[in-house]
């Protein structure tokens, strides 16, 4: 009976720490944007060289992410982890100094610690809570997402009262990440079972079912940070005022955030995901091609691209974990769907503003997110059913007995 507290407690504080954990992947990075202009001004930065600020993370996503599961299999998960969290930290409290050396070598700093983080969290649900992946998924989305749209939404108010301006708005954060750190340390002295070496820590990269994961997590990340960099300016230059393009932006994220806490019960439901994946695809296709259609209707398409966005999130991260054979496949399938992804992610809001800039409107940037959704239906078709395993072994098309108990679980 003790043995059986024991472990339940130390459960109850691994998912605590994964969600605060959760809760520091996204703060430090939406905190940013609202601020861009006092930070451009204060520091007298170029805009090109301001928009790195947004830039510099996605791109350490893409360049560290592939790195991370031998790094975990030397080292451990857990204890790399708790590394990733001490970058964090000390990111976040860099950036608090008020000078462009410290601005940009902090953000620096943040994307290598979040890499990270992204990365590792759904390996470490898919390794402790095999039966719950759909379930945990969507609450550090949920978690995750829910605090970055906080963020977003005091950094101005924060740097109008708080001393230091917006120094203190980017910097405040690091007491989160203390906090993370702190609870994370228990995690770090248990002692893990070490993975079986199968070549789990390869990437998978000739796994055509692992390219489908990949290719949706990569187009659902292309399109929210089209949408958080560029979706206020297309309300704005359809006749709404700065103010309620920035409420709209704020609507696109709460409903995202609580779309994503339905999706563990539409999973729960169905054999696997293809369905469900594929027709939240489609949503987001309707809301870009609202927006192309009929623009003025901004309440509605904020809605629509939330309803579908905030799934789809959901979907690409529960993908990592069911669709890998174990957790060290998981770790490798992470690695390779966020690295490629962050790169789209990266390269999606330069070119949709290309596009604005050679086209002089909308039209021809909207007509390529319709086309991007209208692929990630097709993808969502393939990356909904399947196991990948480790290098060299064959991709089974039918789902494992753990992949079937994880979507139907409470």
């Amino acid at each position: 009976m003790e043995n059986t507290s024991t472990r339940r407690s130390g459960q109850v504080l691994l998912v605590w720490g994964l969600l605060v954990v959760a809760a520091n992947l996204r703060a430090s990075l939406t905190g940013v944007g609202p601020l861009l202009d006092q930070v451009q001004a204060d520091l007298g930065l170029a805009p090109a060289v301001a928009g790195l600020l947004n830039t510099l993370p996605l791109l350490a996503f893409a360049a560290l992410s592939p790195m991370v599961p031998r790094l975990a299999a030397k080292w451990g998960a857990d204890r790399l982890l708790g590394g990733a969290l001490v970058v964090l930290a000390l990111g976040i409290a860099i950036r608090w100094l008020p000078t462009a050396v410290g601005l940009f070598a902090g953000t620096v700093l943040i994307g290598a610690g979040i890499a990270v983080g992204n990365v590792l969290l759904p390996s470490l649900i898919k390794r402790d809570f095999p039966t719950k992946v759909g379930l945990l998924t969507s609450a550090y989305a949920t978690v995750m997402g829910g605090v970055a749209a906080v963020a977003s939404g005091v950094a101005v108010p924060i740097s109008e009262f708080a001393p230091g301006g917006w120094s203190t708005a980017l910097g405040c954060w690091v007491f989160f990440a203390v906090v993370a750190v702190l609870l994370w340390l228990p995690q770090m002295r248990v002692p893990r079972p070490a993975a079986p070496a199968r070549g789990g820590h390869r990437l998978p990269w000739g796994s055509g079912l692992a390219w489908a994961v990949t290719a949706f997590m990569g187009l659902q990340s292309l399109g929210f940070y089209v949408v958080v960099t560029w979706l206020p300016q297309v309300f704005q230059d359809n006749g709404v005022s700065p103010a309620a393009a920035g409420w709209l932006l704020f609507l696109f994220q709460a409903v995202a955030v609580l779309t994503s806490l339905a999706v563990p019960g539409a999973m729960r439901w169905a054999r696997d995901q293809r369905t469900l994946a594929a027709s939240c695809s489609a949503v987001l296709f309707l809301g870009y091609l609202g927006l192309f259609l009929a623009p003025g209707w901004a309440l509605l398409w904020s809605v629509v691209l939330g309803l579908g966005g905030g799934a789809c999130l959901v979907l690409a991260l529960a993908f990592i974990s069911l669709r890998a054979q174990d957790a060290t496949v998981a770790g490798a399938l992470s690695a390779m769907a966020q690295s490629i992804g962050y790169l789209l992610a990266a390269v999606g809001p330069v070119v949709f503003g290309l596009l604005h800039t050679v086209s002089s409107g909308w039209r021809a940037p909207l007509v390529l997110m319709c086309a991007a959704a209208a692929a990630q239906t097709i993808v969502a078709l393939l990356a909904g059913r399947g196991t990948v395993r480790a290098a060299g072994q064959v991709a089974d098309p039918v789902p494992s007995p753990a992949e079937q108990a994880s979507t139907r679980s409470p």
